[in-house]
């Protein structure tokens, strides 16, 4: 069973997820901190490639299985048109009121 965006605790990881779903790239970005940073299975990447070539080109989506009690972690399926879907751990560092980090991976 999967938790709505609405439902998810911290308002910028919910901000994050509603814009990825949306493929809203004006919202997306509003969602992030100027410089922000992210990594994904253990490797930093440029965040303005990564997130075009695994979300918004390739249709990403993510439904949320579960949160952590701070609402800055997450266990996802994540699926896109290049890799399918997969489980995936995310995990947010959120500075004033803005996504700054976010590391995923698959579980």
């Amino acid at each position: 069973m999967t938790i709505a965006i609405d439902r998810l605790i911290d308002p910028a990881v919910r901000a994050f997820v509603a814009a990825l779903n949306a493929g809203d790239r004006q919202a997306f970005a509003a969602s992030l901190t100027p410089g922000a940073t992210m990594s994904d299975d253990g490797s930093d990447r440029d965040v303005t490639d990564w997130t075009e070539r695994e979300i918004f080109s390739s249709g990403g989506h993510m439904d949320v299985e579960c949160q952590t009690h701070d609402g800055l972690g997450l266990v996802a399926d994540y699926r896109n048109d290049t890799w399918g879907e997969m489980r995936t751990a995310w995990r947010f560092t959120v500075d004033g009121g803005k996504v700054s980090r976010f590391e995923t991976g698959q579980v």
